[in-house]
């Protein structure tokens, strides 16, 4: 009795070379890929528009989609990805890899080939904000002025150093703002230096929307940063890192699957590293809407 060889499966592999590491030679990967079973067709993209419109012209000719960049360049798939439905692998070649951090994928690329060899899907929530997706955080205030700051430049010269820098010089002329956050527990109008709403797990080069935040759970996480004096915000970095800031009296939380966030004037909304729109703004959660490959 003879037995069937297992099915060649065709991916479609978008590399973003103006990634941190989009100059490596993709050559031992691609090899590793066939060697698992997984053809590759390699593209390489100009401008993040392109990326999701690629995924949806080329939907036919491929079995699954292959990402390699930061998160900005996964962020740029999401929309394509969503409407083939195809299953997004992901290899971390950007400075802050977040959505790889949060899903347990390695860093090696090697790794992280093997990983998509194996074909171990996960469905993750994808958030959005006025119509447009985000893994790991939609966010207004501090960190609009930091993604301003934080050139691609900076990012490939000092990797996740150069947040560090970056986010020091823009607390040092940042400003409180007004806001009112609705949720389904009511509304809220505040006074802060930040609004963050997380969907995932990790942000900004390792920093934790929420000691208790998956990408898994159903809903979105918000904090804001309330704080008077900006000088005490250096005295939190850690509380931040591990995802427990909540614990400070100047840190409002709060679990929702929607909010809707209005401003005085309208203000920039950064998702993922990149400026998209502004408020007022209407996140949601859109439960289980994308199959990655992942470690279990």
């Amino acid at each position: 009795m003879s037995v069937s060889p297992p099915a060649r499966r065709r991916a479609l592999m978008l590399v973003n070379p103006n990634a941190r590491r989009g100059a490596e030679t993709l050559d031992p990967i691609i090899e590793r890929f066939a060697n698992g079973g997984v053809d590759a067709v390699v593209e390489r993209f100009e401008t993040p528009d392109e990326v999701s419109a690629d995924i949806a012209r080329r939907r036919h000719e491929a079995d699954l989609v292959i990402v390699c960049g930061g998160d900005g360049t996964i962020n740029s798939a999401a929309k394509g990805i969503l409407e083939t439905g195809l299953p997004m692998g992901i290899m971390p070649m950007g400075t802050a890899n977040d959505l790889a951090r949060t899903l347990g994928i390695p860093n090696n690329l090697l790794q992280a080939t093997d990983v998509i060899i194996n074909g171990s899907i996960r469905r993750v929530d994808l958030g959005e904000v006025n119509g447009h997706p985000f893994f790991n955080v939609a966010s207004m205030g501090l960190s609009v002025d930091l993604a301003r700051g934080l050139t691609p430049e900076a990012k490939r010269r000092w990797g996740k150093l150069g947040y560090a820098l970056a986010a020091i010089k823009v607390a040092t002329r940042a400003e409180r703002f007004r806001a009112e956050i609705i949720s389904d527990t009511g509304k809220a109008k505040v006074k802060t230096l930040q609004i963050a709403v997380g969907n995932g797990v990790h942000y900004g080069g390792g920093t934790m929307i929420h000691a208790d935040a998956t990408i898994e759970d159903g809903h979105l996480d918000l904090y804001s940063l309330e704080l008077k004096n900006v000088w005490k915000f250096g005295l939190m970095l850690g509380a931040f890192r591990q995802g427990r800031h909540g614990a400070w009296d100047e840190v409002r939380t709060a679990k929702s699957t929607e909010f809707d966030i209005r401003t005085e004037v309208p203000m920039a909304v950064n998702t993922d590293g990149d400026l998209v729109t502004e408020t007022p703004a209407h996140f949601v959660i859109r439960p289980r809407a994308i199959a990655v490959f992942a470690p279990q």
